[in-house]
């Protein structure tokens, strides 16, 4: 890790009155979670399904398939012993202290909000809100049966509240986010790789003055062209608790 880089963050959050951070499945990494895309991620593990991840937490998969959707969302999807890292906890410290204005996040795993940030605006949903597709009653995951179709006591199939392939996003979620990215003056952009849309289209809104972005890959850098961009490559809890620790006086 870069001494001097990672001065050069300390220097821009303390030179900074509004931060937003972007994050993606890279940011719970270091809590036990996989991401996708990566070797070691969801996408690339033998699962023994006869179907891709991706086919199988599609809404089209979900009506056909529940009984098969379920089986992997439970087993692949869903860490309830999961626990926030010092990425989390440093932006919950940062929004604590006024700097940091919202996090925009990919992630469903509700890590975040468990660190203590309370601007969290969830583009793809989140895995502790779940609700009946047939009376709408809702029910937090601790409540739901994990062993089959997770069933409503009317009879209706209880649905996460996640953003399935084939489904739009919240489109209030959605523009707060646009919002959020477009007034802040400093952007970090971490744990993603950037290739999901609708999501990674939002950094286009960016117009502030500092961009970082911390990622173990690379990302798509057509989205930074215009920006002096301060990337860093390494894992996302040990930068941020590096930036935690420099005493810039």
């Amino acid at each position: 890790m870069s001494e001097d880089k990672i001065a050069k963050f300390r220097e821009i959050v303390d030179g900074s009155h509004s931060i937003v951070f972007f994050g993606g499945a890279g940011v719970s990494v270091p809590s036990g979670i996989p991401d996708f895309r990566s070797s070691k991620g969801i996408y690339s593990e033998k699962t023994g399904y006869t179907y891709a991840p991706e086919e199988m937490i599609s809404h089209e998969f979900f009506e056909i398939h529940p009984d098969m959707f379920f089986n992997f969302y439970f087993s692949k999807m869903v860490y309830p012993d999961a626990l926030p890292n010092a990425a989390h906890l440093v932006l919950a410290k940062w929004e604590k202290q006024g700097i940091l204005k919202a996090v925009v996040t990919q992630n469903i795993d509700g890590l975040h909000q468990m660190a203590g940030s309370k601007n969290v605006l969830e583009l793809h949903g989140s895995v502790h809100r779940n609700y009946c597709q047939k009376c709408h009653r809702f029910f937090p995951l601790e409540e739901i049966d994990k062993t089959g179709i997770p069933k409503c006591p009317c009879g209706g199939i209880i649905k996460p509240d996640v953003v399935l392939y084939g489904e739009a996003l919240d489109q209030s979620v959605l523009e707060q986010s646009i919002r959020s990215i477009a007034s802040a003056d400093t952007l970090i952009v971490g744990g993603t790789s950037l290739v999901v849309y609708p999501a990674a289209g939002l950094i286009r809104y960016f117009r502030g003055k500092h961009l970082v972005v911390v990622n173990l890959g690379n990302q798509s850098g057509s989205f930074f062209g215009p920006y002096d961009c301060l990337t860093i490559h390494d894992d996302i809890a040990k930068v941020f608790m590096a930036v935690d620790k420099y005493n810039t006086h």
